[in-house]
């Protein structure tokens, strides 16, 4: 039986956010993965890796499994109703709408998170309560048929849950071991938990930008909700 992936791919997206759950997926048996936009031109992400999308938000097939990655480029996806509008569409059968990273805002933006627990990067979790999310720290975040994961690399142990929640934990163990992941990370800074406060308010420094923008175009948003008809 064939599974159909889609993920959404667009400039400025965070590549691992994708790559990741993609080799996950295209190493699954009976896979069919897409890689959606609105036309076929080449990507470039947010490291300036270039991405070539296979299909439109016109041709796409109906998926299975519908993933929204995240990165800078979500800014724009926000207020796109091209792209909040393909989502909801592909929502409505799909059995699992997931998403990686801030690709969780998207799916708020186009109102599939209401009432649902979902989680994101440390450094936007507070933005989905913009949402009428339920923030919810964790790696993987499962609520009915949404699945949303942290940030970048919680993408590749989301696809493998993902996996195991469509075919089981036999398939996702033998992806697991063909792509031997094995993580042994020689440092312990990944969450802001573990990283030095030093480390942290750098880091945080080094996102501000992006998460300027960001706050503005959310308050934008919330602003035009609570506009009277």
């Amino acid at each position: 039986m064939t599974i159909r992936f889609g993920l959404l791919v667009f400039p400025g997206i965070q590549q691992l956010d994708l790559t990741g759950p993609y080799e996950i997926f295209a190493s699954t048996g009976g896979a069919e993965v897409h890689l959606i936009w609105k036309d076929t031109s080449p990507i470039i992400s947010a490291t300036k890796l270039v991405l070539q999308p296979t299909t439109t938000f016109d041709d796409c097939p109906q998926l299975d499994v519908l993933c929204v990655p995240g990165g800078g480029g979500i800014n724009a996806l926000l207020e796109d109703e091209a792209v909040l509008s393909f989502i909801r569409a592909q929502a409505e059968q799909a059995r699992f709408i997931t998403s990686v990273c801030t690709g969780s805002l998207v799916l708020g933006a186009a109102g599939l998170l209401k009432g649902k627990r979902a989680t994101t990067h440390w450094n936007a979790q507070d933005f989905l309560g913009n949402f009428s999310a339920i923030p919810t720290a964790g790696r993987i975040v499962r609520d009915g048929n949404l699945i949303t994961a942290g940030g970048v690399t919680a993408g590749i142990d989301f696809g493998l849950a993902v996996v195991a929640a469509l075919i089981g934990q036999e398939e996702a163990e033998m992806v697991q071991l063909s792509l031997e992941y094995a993580p042994a990370p020689p440092f312990h800074s990944g969450t802001p938990e573990e990283a030095t406060a030093d480390v942290l308010a750098k880091t945080k420094r080094r996102l501000a930008g992006t998460r300027a923008a960001r706050e503005a175009i959310i308050a934008r948003l919330m602003a035009s909700q609570s506009e009277p008809v």
